[in-house]
């Protein structure tokens, strides 16, 4: 199949960068529900960035912690548009200047500042451990931090006698309308996606968060029915916090996370021999014999729970159940024949008085 997602929907909480997930995704043949989870304060309107970067420009740093690349970029930049941009940059130059990873040397790197070290497996547990086993007592260490608090992070250098300035490039916050997202957290619910992309552990705490009463079931869906699928372990900490699972590919990457979510989610569908046929059972489509067939909602629903129970009658009373709105009557037989006449009229058989079943072999 050359769009491996297709017949799939899967849900994309990213606000920065959220169009090319997008477009990576909708290649594959995903339908794509774009929902940002959260917003980005603007870095010139920051007053909590301002404040982190006028105290280090009054009191140089010895070390400077670098999490992200745009996250350093965006710091220079705001520092620039506030005029105090080669104030910092002086003060960096006499600093240690540790990244976290590949991008943020490069941000290091492009700005005519060299680092002293890099972290190869692209944690901060790593470089947590460094600094504690070198001793920070009595040092001054700028935290350039990444969406939202780090405070396992800075609580450990600050218990072990540093002097910590966070600087909160990029602070997330709620998004002033939260009715997409509460309508997410009833699809996940429901089962409408099948999977939901997270590239910030913001926007995981801000899904949970919005569910509220319901967070226990999204995390119920996030365990069984519906992927959850994290760009890095930092994001997917507040999942497996709570012990629920996560996908996170090899390296933090979009494009690693739309591969791994590429090479998950088929894996994940229920195929079936119907009618001397291999049916398979995706979001929002059958693939019958290699052949993606879409169905409408009532239609896919009648075949979830018909596939549930491969072979077996289930009853129409049960069926109405699984549709959408509970619909009865009328309303069965309709999803019925639409459903044969997308599968083909020899694969759902009618039990009289019974009910109906996918024609399965013994």
């Amino acid at each position: 199949m050359t769009q491996p997602l297709r017949g799939f929907t899967v849900a994309t909480t990213a606000e920065r960068r959220r169009d090319e997930l997008g477009a990576l995704l909708e290649r594959r043949g995903a339908r794509v529900l774009s929902v940002p989870a959260i917003t980005i304060v603007p870095l010139l309107d920051d007053a909590a960035l301002h404040a982190a970067t006028a105290a280090c420009v009054a009191h140089a740093p010895d070390i400077v912690v670098a999490t992200t690349g745009i996250g350093f970029r965006g710091w220079l930049e705001a520092a620039e548009g506030w005029g105090v941009g080669e104030a910092l940059r002086g003060g960096l130059r006499g600093a240690r200047l540790i990244a976290r990873g590949a991008k943020p040397c490069g941000a290091i790197r492009a700005a005519g500042l060299t680092e002293d070290w890099s972290a190869p497996t692209e944690s901060c547990a790593e470089i947590l451990d460094r600094l504690l086993a070198e001793g920070v007592s009595g040092r001054r260490i700028a935290v350039q931090l990444h969406g939202g608090p780090q405070d396992e992070f800075t609580g450990a250098l600050r218990a072990a006698g540093a002097a910590v300035v966070e600087v909160p490039v990029y602070r997330w916050t709620r998004r002033a309308d939260m009715e997409p997202l509460r309508r997410l957290v009833d699809q996940i619910v429901t089962g409408q996606v099948d999977a939901v992309t997270f590239t910030s552990a913001p926007a995981v705490i801000a899904l949970l968060d919005t569910a509220g009463d319901r967070a226990a079931d999204v995390l119920a869906a996030f365990g069984d029915r519906v992927l959850a699928a994290c760009v890095g372990p930092v994001t997917a900490a507040p999942l497996l916090d709570r012990g629920v699972p996560a996908l996170t590919p090899e390296r933090s990457r979009l494009g690693a996370l739309v591969r791994a979510v590429t090479d998950t989610l088929p894996t994940r569908a229920r195929r079936l021999s119907v009618g001397g046929v291999t049916v398979e059972v995706r979001g929002h489509a059958a693939v019958v014999d290699g052949e993606v067939r879409p169905l409408a909602p009532a239609s896919m629903a009648l075949l979830r729970a018909l596939a549930a129970q491969p072979g077996a009658v289930v009853p129409r009373a049960l069926l109405a159940t699984a549709l959408p709105r509970g619909e009865r009557g009328h309303a069965i037989d309709m999803a019925v024949a639409r459903l044969r006449a997308s599968l083909g009229a020899d694969l759902v058989e009618t039990v009289i008085k019974r009910g109906y079943r996918l024609r399965v072999p013994a």
